[in-house]
């Protein structure tokens, strides 16, 4: 075990985060520039822009999102 169970919403943060915003900004950086030349560079600063916004609001976000859902989804009998 790497971490303590404690830290699981902030390695969950961290791993989803990292996850999804490198995807996205790659995609869309690819689809409004294309993949010439200075893409790296390109898609790192819309990376290192984007990805604090999403670890924020992952971390604060997905608890309650969790508990949306469990509301959301019928519970069989």
């Amino acid at each position: 075990m790497l971490f303590p169970p404690r830290l699981a919403p902030m390695v969950f943060s961290v791993l989803m985060s990292l996850y999804m915003v490198l995807l996205m900004t790659l995609v869309i950086t690819w689809a409004n520039t294309g993949l010439g030349e200075g893409f790296a560079g390109r898609w790192w600063r819309a990376f290192y822009i984007a990805w604090p916004v999403a670890f924020a609001l992952i971390l604060v976000g997905a608890p309650r999102l969790q508990r949306l859902t469990a509301k959301l989804i019928r519970q069989s009998a």
